[in-house]
């Protein structure tokens, strides 16, 4: 990953999983394991997405 791919995956993977947690809440699931599967998936999701927004910048 190049630098600035690094530096949107702070932000974005942040941003991706607060948003997940927050949604998986709102819809009622409010056990520690949805929780924690959510951010999961917004820092995985986070690694494409930061890729290809450095590739739009660059």
């Amino acid at each position: 990953m190049s630098r600035l791919a690094l530096v949107l995956y702070v932000f974005l993977s942040a941003t991706l999983a607060g948003s997940f947690m927050v949604a998986a809440l709102v819809a009622g699931l409010d056990t520690t394991r949805p929780v924690v599967i959510s951010a999961l998936l917004g820092f995985i999701i986070a690694i494409p997405v930061s890729i290809a927004v450095a590739r739009k910048l660059s």
